[in-house]
């Protein structure tokens, strides 16, 4: 019995040294599973890091090429933009040496003959308007500066030396300098006296006018004169139009434009598809007269004034060349064929706002937040030469 006994205790102590032996071939065999695992992934990864490097050089090479057509494609479309400007350059020459002639009945080529014409009494055709002048071609052109927003207004009062920024196209806010060249010599808008006017002004149709800001409130189509020397409200009256709509497609901010020239105070406001023309009394704010000048709105942009005779500007969508091309006298003294065809030279998008100051003969337009001059060239309208023959 005492045999058996140390037999058997031998014999598990054998079997747990089998047992252990066994956990540890185990264990290297997991050991070399593991192994094989991290070689696996050694070569996966040098494979991957070698096509990494082989599509960074591929990249690398694909940017350098496209770097190379991007500058080549640069000259091309710089060479290709001096070309354009230099053909409008030749094209404003061209149409300022070379106006449009007026389309004359053969009657009236006796003037061109030197033929002595009967006068007239100029009351006969002057009615509604004192000045003769017509707009023949843009004289010269003049880019002050950039200040402000891409739209808003910049105008100087016909009455004075005084210059006014209305910076945006909604604000209550408004900017006085004493002049073009105080203007031009500021580094911004807040250099000037601020002035806060009881209302909010939206779009860019407001006209300084003898020291008054006129300006139709939209909500209420309010016309409100406002005294800019003493702050107060001089007068305001209702704006008797229905259409809602902006007078200038592509300036939608604005309903009514508000204009000053030679003759006092103008009003355009939409009409259906069509632009009218509001005189108003300067004092009173009254409405004298209206007409219907048939002008489309589509495409418009902005307007001016010049003794009594409408040029509405018209441009697309995006911006081209802006163009005078739809031409109203309020005397019927201008025909068709004598309309002018004024191109404005291209520079930076559309115009927001063109202001015309009767004195200097200037049109004051914001473009693109560039401040521009242009000098209008003008002749006497051909009526005011030869006044038609008596019935």
């Amino acid at each position: 019995f005492t045999i058996n006994l140390k037999l058997i205790i031998g014999i598990r102590y054998h079997w747990k040294e089998f047992a252990a032996l066994c956990d540890h071939l185990k264990q290297l065999n997991d050991l070399s599973f593991v192994q094989e695992r991290i070689a696996l992934w050694h070569e996966q990864n040098n494979r991957y890091n070698s096509d990494l490097k082989e599509f960074r050089q591929q990249a690398a090479d694909l940017l350098e090429k496209l770097g190379k057509e991007h500058n080549k494609l640069r000259s091309d479309m710089e060479g290709a933009g001096a070309r354009v400007d230099r053909v409008e350059r030749e094209m404003d020459y061209t149409e300022t040496k070379n106006p449009p002639k007026p389309c004359v009945k053969a009657a009236d080529k006796m003037v061109e003959q030197d033929v002595v014409v009967r006068e007239r009494k100029k009351e006969e055709f002057f009615e509604l308007s004192v000045c003769v002048n017509i707009v023949s071609s843009l004289k010269a052109m003049k880019i002050l500066k950039r200040l402000g927003s891409p739209k808003g207004v910049w105008t100087k009062d016909a009455r004075s030396a005084k210059v006014y920024v209305f910076n945006g196209t909604s604000d209550n806010m408004l900017y006085e300098f004493n002049s073009v060249r105080e203007l031009s010599a500021s580094s911004g808008v807040s250099k000037g006296r601020q002035i806060t006017v009881p209302i909010t002004w939206n779009g860019t149709g407001h006209a300084v006018y003898d020291g008054f800001f006129n300006s139709v409130e939209s909500s209420e189509l309010q016309v409100i004169k406002y005294d800019l020397k003493n702050g107060s409200v001089a007068d305001s009256a209702v704006f008797p139009m229905d259409d809602r709509s902006p007078v200038y497609q592509l300036n939608p901010e604005t309903l009514v434009d508000m204009v000053a020239d030679e003759d006092g105070l103008w009003a355009l406001y939409p009409a259906g598809d069509t632009i009218n023309l509001a005189k108003m009394d300067i004092d009173s704010l009254d409405i004298e007269l209206m007409w219907d000048t048939a002008c489309p709105r589509n495409n418009a942009e902005a307007a001016f004034i010049v003794c009594g005779t409408v040029y509405v500007v018209y441009n697309t969508k995006p911006p081209s060349r802006s163009r005078v091309q739809c031409v109203f006298d309020v005397n019927d003294m201008v025909s068709s064929g004598e309309a002018p065809l004024v191109y404005f030279p291209r520079r930076y998008g559309a115009h927001s706002s063109l202001k015309y100051n009767p004195e200097e003969r200037l049109l004051y337009a914001w473009d693109d937040g560039y401040q521009i001059l242009y000098k209008l060239a003008l002749k006497k309208k051909l009526w005011a030469i030869m006044p038609p023959p008596e019935e």
